[in-house]
């Protein structure tokens, strides 16, 4: 079977890697999956997408030459595609505008992880009581973790990339806040699944969670296209079926219809709590999420043009 694994580790052969090399190898990792995933949508067989996906990308020893720094070596016949400056356009673009990620952002990111998830698992494990913790406590080491969750998610996006530019910092703060109070509120419906807190709990974990599901939804109803010049040229001949990226309104639409999908949720699952119980309440939320996917997967992509 053709995989782009087997491919890339093929063109890879023989060649050292390093720091630079396993790069740029992850980086075309990427790029190759995500087209053969797009290449197989469209009905292609896995093996033809992922050659079609290798062929498009170009002379891909090319590349490893380049990373390098220097050509690759070959036996008479025509020169390497490096010393005959005929690497595909997208290819040395991506080479040109390779960005690293700055050191302090990698150091802060694994310490708040490390954080993050100690304390969720910390709560956790209290909620279960598997360790003889305070309901107080594991309110707060939920806290702590839902901080944790929504400044990487804030940090990650103020990053500077190959391909995209950085969010704004407001923008991505906002991010960081949804993610921040979808991580509480679920965390809180556990706890008061498990732990013996007043019924009031429950309607504080659904606020928390819609509201970090709404602020979600309209961040990304409302993105707009910030991918860097050269990658907006060179998707031309390989744009996706992607209605949201063709049609803002229907992205609009999608923010609307989502969060009045959300917003009956909450009544119903209040309406739940008070009459049938507040165990059988939460599937109003299940219901919710289903709907949700179901309008995503209806809205996003664009029907099939024969």
């Amino acid at each position: 079977m053709t995989t782009v694994h087997r491919l890339l580790d093929d063109a890879f052969s023989g060649v050292d890697l390093t720091l630079e090399v396993q790069d740029l190898k992850e980086e075309i990792r990427a790029n190759l999956e995500a087209r053969a995933t797009e290449l197989e949508a469209t009905g292609v067989t896995s093996d033809a997408a992922a050659r079609r996906a290798f062929d498009e990308l170009g002379d891909v020893r090319a590349l490893v030459a380049d990373a390098a720094g220097a050509p690759m070596p070959h036996t008479g016949g025509a020169a390497p595609a490096t010393e005959r400056g005929a690497l595909p356009p997208m290819a040395r673009a991506a080479l040109a505008h390779k960005v690293r990620p700055r050191a302090g952002f990698v150091v802060s990111t694994v310490l708040a992880s490390i954080v993050g998830v100690g304390a969720l698992t910390l709560a956790a494990l209290g909620a279960t009581g598997v360790l003889d913790l305070a309901n107080g406590a594991v309110v707060v080491l939920l806290a702590v973790g839902a901080l944790a969750t929504g400044w990487l998610t804030g940090a990650a996006l103020v990053q500077e990339t190959t391909t995209n530019h950085p969010l704004p910092r407001g923008r991505a703060a906002g991010y960081g806040v949804g993610a921040g109070l979808t991580v509480a509120g679920a965390g809180l419906a556990g706890v008061v699944a498990l732990a013996p807190l007043a019924a009031g709990w429950y309607v504080a974990a659904a606020v928390v969670l819609v509201a970090g599901v709404l602020v979600l939804t309209w961040l990304g109803a409302t993105q707009t296209n910030r991918k860097k010049a050269w990658v907006r040229e060179a998707a031309v001949e390989q744009a996706l079926d992607n209605r949201f990226e063709e049609d803002p309104a229907a992205a609009a639409r999608f923010g609307v219809y989502t969060a009045v999908i959300w917003l009956v949720a909450l009544v119903v699952f209040v309406v739940l709590g008070l009459t049938v119980g507040w165990a059988w309440s939460w599937l109003a939320f299940v219901a919710a999420t289903a709907v949700t996917m179901l309008v995503l997967a209806r809205m996003l992509f664009a029907a099939t043009k024969d």
